[in-house]
């Protein structure tokens, strides 16, 4: 059966315009505020590494190609790399259901990091509790970093969530914001139900008010939320200052220290899928480590040496 031809709308624009018509299609499908940034910095990113401005029907292999060895020689890490390769292959996918160039560049496999994460003795001194003479402002942050570590929660949620989201008889907190689109349903500890009694009683407002706004009530920007945690880290002496690591933080201590598991980390993390829960348990595998003076190759020939010289 023959195709049937149809003359395609993107004909002779820029590889930059169809990206755009690419982001205006995502929106349009309801994909996140923070997915449509991350295209749109991705666009700005690959901008440097290959021209934008070409008429996308002269795209080819080869460019893409040339693409990466130009992010390679410029120093780009491996998974930065694979970010932008998986990114640029979900516009060409999109690209190919238009009609346009059957073109894509393989993936990388991205290497598994050792996240970083806040050590005890700086998670001590950052959720000591502030004096009592502290501005609204502090005591908001002292609140949230708390939370962070309750729930490990990604920052657009925290600045999402409403009064009305808080259940503080049973327990928990809806998010109703979440990267995945799903509501998802966060526990709560029993330290941190009192901390947020307290801070629910000074924030007051409405049920659709944001739980934790700036100091006229408003909801906090990205970037308001981000100054204030660094501002707060800094003020204290601790010199990281992402709001992410808390989210590896609650991970590691939540298997290592708490003894729990992947699928529970999954749903607690919201992941839809398994893979970066298990990422997380090959990283900081408690089991392994636990009692390995039982397994270990070299506590057994130090125990049998030490048993020789307690016979002579």
């Amino acid at each position: 059966m023959k195709r049937k031809i149809h003359m395609n709308e993107h004909s002779g624009t820029s590889l930059k315009e169809v990206w755009e018509s690419f982001i205006i299609s995502q929106t349009s499908r309801g994909v996140s505020e923070a997915t449509i940034k991350n295209y749109y910095n991705h666009l700005k990113s690959i901008s440097h590494h290959i021209d934008i401005e070409m008429p996308m029907d002269a795209l080819t292999k080869r460019h893409l190609e040339q693409m990466v060895v130009s992010m390679r020689r410029a120093g780009l890490a491996h998974n930065s790399i694979a970010t932008y390769l998986r990114v640029t292959n979900t516009f060409l996918r999109w690209c190919q259901r238009e009609g346009l160039p059957d073109v894509v560049v393989p993936n990388l496999k991205e290497k598994d990091t050792v996240k970083e994460t806040y050590t005890d003795r700086e998670l001590e001194i950052l959720l000591e509790k502030p004096p009592k003479k502290c501005d609204f402002c502090e005591f908001r942050n002292w609140v949230i970093i708390n939370y962070l570590l309750n729930s490990g929660c990604r920052a657009a949620t925290v600045r999402n969530i409403q009064n009305r989201d808080v259940d503080l008889e049973a327990r928990q907190v809806v998010f109703r914001h979440t990267k995945s689109g799903k509501i998802q349903v966060s526990p709560l500890c029993s330290v941190m139900v009192s901390i947020l009694a307290d801070y629910m009683a000074i924030r007051k407002g409405k049920p659709e008010d944001y739980l934790f706004c700036n100091q006229y009530g408003e909801k906090l920007s990205e970037n308001a939320l981000r100054l204030a945690i660094t501002h707060y880290n800094t003020s204290r002496g601790i010199q990281k200052t992402s709001l992410h690591l808390f989210r590896h933080t609650f991970a590691r201590k939540y298997l290592v220290d708490c003894g729990g598991n992947a699928f529970t980390l999954q749903r607690l993390l919201g992941h839809s899928t398994l893979t970066m829960s298990k990422r997380y348990c090959n990283i900081y595998d408690a089991d392994i480590a636990r009692d390995y003076d039982e397994f270990s190759p070299l506590a057994k020939v130090s125990q049998q040496k030490e048993k020789i010289q307690r016979r002579r």
